[in-house]
């Protein structure tokens, strides 16, 4: 098996979503992070019509803990205990299904009672109360309550090389502590996110593009990401996690996304440096990348910004390179639109509504890479081949275990060679598994399978998947 194929087999069992094996440099997850418009502000429904229609097939949104429970749970691992404010976060949820999208919830931010009394970016005094957290969040999201979707995705705090997020990354002596911190925290988390949904993937990291690697005077305590990565994996190389997560923004603002940065910084141009090190680090194969952050801010908004023109041709460059790379299964933009609840000017559209010119570049690049019409690899000669298809939008008006009906088709070469039709079962992760009865994958070449898919509800679907055959 060549290196390529070892690395697909690997993404297919870290990733479990559209397929057997999805090939990263061919599909991935393309989404927005944008809370303020997509959670908060009144016309949030209407962005997200706007963030579907512009190609984005996942949601990001940060779950703060000190919000979500500003007084201690009285049984923390109850996904409804009463102390739980989530109801922002339920909409979210459900909106983003019903639009066929998935939803990576990062949490972070500790809570006072947990930490006694200091801020979000500090740790808690009980590594259990965040693994408690977790799993009641993922619970609640585990597709096991009517009403409470499915979450695919999860992430495990934000920026955490970054004083601001996580503290303190130095000790009194100035000797490097945060990693280590960030160690027990991700175990904690990781732990507790799988004890309430089996099927979730978590990402570790979340780390931001660049630091100092030292204490400087009225300068924010950070750690430059490979040096982060690095002691994480130091502090606990048995550490688990499904991928990690990076925010690779340009540094300074005005910069390109080719731009190249002094390692262990990690800009976008540096990513197969950063993969095969942590590799090296957590005595792996293949870690898997989600971008879950990256954007270019622009002028006047952002006086050090770049132009408009620029960030529409540093989206297209970005999603270039990241589409070369097979370990990259995720990209996510920040911010969907400008608005006053933002600190970043990096919106597709601009405060007033209108779209600037990198909405159409994101729109052009987005739309191939749609991990919904997935890619799969097969042993050639393949009979009969189980195919799986991403159904989100079912599961906003079908409980799990609903027949759907599917017509399929298969072409190799251009010609159909088989059709036919199934009714699995919808599954809780809004997935459904079926044979494509009469078609052998050849060895060396693709097969094309056309799945229609409805529900009695009224419910229909379209997908295409695309079997390659080794």
């Amino acid at each position: 098996m060549s290196n390529r194929a070892r690395l697909i087999a690997v993404l297919c069992v870290a990733a479990a979503v559209a397929a057997p094996a999805a090939l990263a440099a061919d599909r991935m997850w393309v989404g927005v992070h944008d809370d303020p418009m997509l959670r908060w502000n009144d016309s949030r429904a209407a962005e997200l019509d706007l963030a579907s229609s512009a190609g984005a097939t996942i949601v990001r949104t940060l779950v703060t803990w000190a919000n979500v429970a500003p007084e201690r749970p009285r049984q923390a691992t109850n996904p409804f205990d009463p102390a739980y404010k989530l109801d922002d976060v339920d909409e979210l949820v459900r909106a983003a299904q019903a639009r066929g999208q998935e939803v990576l919830i990062t949490l972070w931010g500790t809570p006072k009672w947990a930490n006694g009394g200091k801020g979000p970016a500090f740790m808690p005094k009980k590594w259990g109360d965040f693994q408690s957290f977790a799993r009641a969040i993922a619970s609640r999201y585990s597709g096991r309550y009517p009403g409470y979707p499915f979450v695919r995705f999860y992430g495990i705090w934000n920026e955490s090389n970054l004083g601001g997020f996580l503290s303190p990354q130095f000790n009194a002596r100035g000797k490097i502590v945060g990693p280590a911190l960030y160690a027990k925290l991700a175990a904690a988390g990781y732990a507790g996110i799988k004890a309430g949904n089996r099927k979730a993937l978590v990402a570790i990291g979340e780390t931001s593009s660049h630091g100092l690697d030292k204490k400087r005077a009225g300068v924010t305590e950070s750690v430059r990401p490979g040096t982060f990565a690095r002691l994480v994996a130091a502090a606990n190389r048995r550490l688990r996690f499904d991928a990690w997560a990076h925010h690779p923004y340009p540094y300074p603002v005005n910069m390109k996304a080719t731009q190249k940065v002094l390692w262990p910084n990690v800009a976008l141009t540096s990513l197969p440096r950063f993969e095969t090190s942590l590799d090296q680090w957590f005595r792996r194969k293949n870690i898997p990348i989600w971008i879950t952050e990256y954007g270019h801010e622009t002028r006047p908004a952002e006086p050090k910004g770049v132009t408009e023109r620029q960030q529409a041709l540093y989206v297209t460059q970005a999603l270039t390179l990241l589409r070369k790379d097979p370990r990259v299964t995720m990209f996510v933009w920040f911010v969907f639109r400008d608005s006053p609840g933002s600190l970043w000017q990096s919106g597709l559209y601009r405060a007033n509504g209108s779209a600037r010119p990198a909405l159409a570049r994101y729109r052009a690049m987005a739309r191939p890479l749609d991990m919904r019409n997935g890619v799969i690899t097969v042993k050639g000669g393949t009979r009969n081949p189980l195919v799986t298809a991403i159904v989100r939008e079912f599961c906003a008006n079908n409980a799990a275990g609903t027949p759907v009906g599917v017509n399929f088709r298969a072409l190799v070469g251009g010609r159909t060679v088989a059709t036919g039709q199934a009714e699995p079962r919808l599954a809780v992760d809004c997935t459904v598994a079926l044979r494509i009865a009469g078609l052998t994958v050849p060895r060396g070449a693709t097969a094309t399978v056309e799945l229609s898919l409805n529900t009695a509800n009224g419910n229909d679907a379209v997908r295409t998947l695309t079997l390659v055959g080794r």
